[in-house]
């Protein structure tokens, strides 16, 4: 297949490596990249973003075939495997590069991502009213080299992995059985 039958999504749910790891096994989706955007400063780091002052958000950008899966199922797994009602957290991970955000591609996404959000805000899905970051793609930054598939290279040897990006992991297959790859 070649890249002209492709799309992409690029969300921020907090820590890339779990987002990484959820995505990266849904039918349709052909690759996940670990990044930076939202923020002022060119070509970050990762250090550089724990510092907190790039205004960046750990995402990913998800290359994916629309005909396979569409950019609202990949925002219901989105809404689904993250708080999307906590400014600049996700569980104990905290600072701006943890927000929950949805940069979008074209119009056309943002209409998506905006009605996706109306109806996540009214559903029982939360408590609390939903505070994503939702702005125009202006630039993806890729990240170093050793986050490209983080989980699946290092799983269990960081303790991170184990108790928080596996459960997550667990939890998103049991929910979303229907959608993995085979």
């Amino acid at each position: 297949m070649s890249d002209k039958n492709f799309e992409l999504a690029t969300l921020g749910t907090g820590c890339f490596w779990c987002t990484e790891a959820v995505f990266d096994i849904l039918k349709g989706v052909e690759s996940v990249f670990p990044g930076y955007s939202g923020g002022h400063v060119v070509n970050p780091t990762y250090e550089q973003i724990c510092e907190k002052t790039t205004g960046h958000a750990e995402v990913v950008q998800i290359k994916f075939d629309p005909t396979v899966i569409s950019f609202e199922e990949l925002l219901e797994v989105f809404w689904r495997t993250h708080n999307p009602t906590t400014p600049n957290q996700q569980g104990n991970d905290v600072g701006p590069q943890y927000r929950s955000a949805i940069f979008y591609h074209d119009e056309n996404q943002k209409a998506i991502a905006e009605k996706s959000l109306q109806e996540a805000d009214v559903s029982d899905l939360w408590p609390d009213p939903i505070v994503t970051e939702m702005n125009p793609l202006e630039k993806f930054y890729q990240a170093e080299d050793y986050h490209k598939d983080y989980m699946a290279r290092v799983g269990d040897r960081n303790p991170y992995c184990t108790f928080v990006v596996k459960p997550k992991v667990e939890k998103f297959k049991k929910e979303f059985k229907d959608k993995l790859k085979d």
